[in-house]
């Protein structure tokens, strides 16, 4: 039994170290499609494209093996997360509720928000929620389903800056930090404050914490963080010089990958390196990250705000009339701001045994200004997201068949 164990512990180490990465693969699959990746092949840089592809190797009775491909993987190199750090936000929220033991506080417990410092707001009600209450689980809901912004806000607040960089850490994603609320202006000095927050069940009280705050300012030696020639500040107004990103949110490709490997396979990682979930945490994140707008009720989605691949920018880019792959599931948190793209994905097709893990980044912002809102979303990234996520699931399908 003690060989069996050692074995074992042998085999997840060994599997969740840094393995030889394919640096050909992507590129050669690409230059098979010249129509859809000439532009993007021509001008890597200029598009500051980074690909991550893994295979799923299954292994019978043991845990399954990766194989990772890459294109352009920089981890130094910086890019806008946006919305993608909102899944560290999802993960450390449920860890921290597991860590409290606390009797009776769990993801579904009333989660009231006050406020303390200039600026921070308060949450009583959720209209979009069945009973009307906010929690943990709705505010993950949301998330995953749309993206939305206050419930990551309000995780955030919960979570506390401090903690949620000593888990990026702990956890081994040093080329990360997350120093911000979302879309709302949050910078500097208010950043480090977070709100007072109560949990209830029904009319008891079951737990309070208190404002917090983090001094800490997380420095990360990446290239790039100054960009393009001008950006439009605050008040409008054009400001002739790079954009600096220097002390935003950061969350390299890599470790988004490795934070959705561990996610979906636990069991392929030691027990150090896992996440501290239980199981219906795990049922309550898959079950969210794959469903689409439009199957939910509460909230109850707009379909023209929210189309059915309204999130999934692998495989079926931003476009509102197209055809669902009735096989495929796709789980995964896309990002988009100042002309990045990113998603971070988990495919997996039961039907035809196939099943990935991709991840990408792809920026276009041509006229060299910031926060004016004209990127070519549409004619460069969404397409290509569109196209790189098609490409590899038909060359997995593919393989599948020889």
């Amino acid at each position: 039994m003690k060989k069996i164990t050692f074995l074992l512990s042998m085999i997840l180490s060994i599997n969740s170290m840094a393995q030889t990465t394919d640096t050909t693969l992507i590129e050669k699959l690409m230059r098979q499609h010249p129509d859809q990746f000439n532009g993007i092949l021509n001008h890597p840089k200029n598009n500051q494209v980074q690909i991550l592809y893994t295979q799923v190797i299954h292994n019978k009775n043991l845990p399954p093996l990766f194989r990772t491909y890459s294109y352009h993987l920089d981890p130094q190199q910086y890019f806008y997360p946006a919305s993608t750090v909102k899944l560290a936000a999802v993960i450390f929220a449920l860890e921290k509720i597991n860590q409290l033991k606390i009797q009776g506080l769990n993801a579904e417990s009333t989660m009231i928000t006050d406020s303390a410092y200039a600026g921070q707001t308060k949450v009583e009600r959720d209209s979009t929620a069945k009973n009307g209450l906010p929690s943990i689980a709705h505010y993950i809901k949301k998330i995953l389903l749309t993206s939305d912004n206050d419930a990551f806000n309000r995780l955030y607040e919960f979570i506390g800056r401090a903690e949620i960089n000593q888990k990026l850490q702990k956890y081994g994603f040093n080329d990360s930090r997350i120093l911000n609320r979302l879309a709302i202006g949050d910078s500097g000095e208010p950043a480090k404050h977070t709100n007072p927050v109560r949990f209830y069940n029904g009319t008891q009280l079951i737990y309070t914490q208190e404002a917090q705050y983090d001094p800490k300012e997380y420095p990360l030696p990446l290239k790039g963080t100054t960009m393009g020639a001008g950006y439009i500040d605050s008040t409008e107004k054009l400001v002739n010089k790079p954009f600096d990103l220097s002390n935003k949110n950061a969350f390299g490709l890599k470790n988004q990958q490795s934070m959705m490997k561990r996610l979906m396979y636990p069991n392929a990682f030691p027990a150090v390196e896992r996440f501290n979930l239980t199981p219906s945490d795990y049922e309550l994140i898959y079950t969210y990250m794959h469903m689409l707008p439009g199957q939910s009720d509460y909230p109850a989605y707009n379909p023209k705000e929210f189309w059915p691949t309204y999130a999934k920018m692998l495989y079926y880019g931003r476009e509102k009339e197209v055809k669902l792959n009735p096989d495929l599931k796709i789980f995964n948190k896309y990002g988009d701001s100042y002309g990045y793209i990113i998603d971070n994905a988990y495919f997996k097709d039961e039907k035809n045994k196939i099943e990935f893990f991709l991840s990408a980044v792809v920026q276009s912002n041509e006229d060299g200004i910031y926060n004016d809102g004209k990127y070519e979303y549409d004619t460069v990234c969404f397409p290509f997201m569109k196209n790189l996520g098609r490409m590899i699931y038909a060359y997995e399908k593919a393989q599948q068949a020889k």
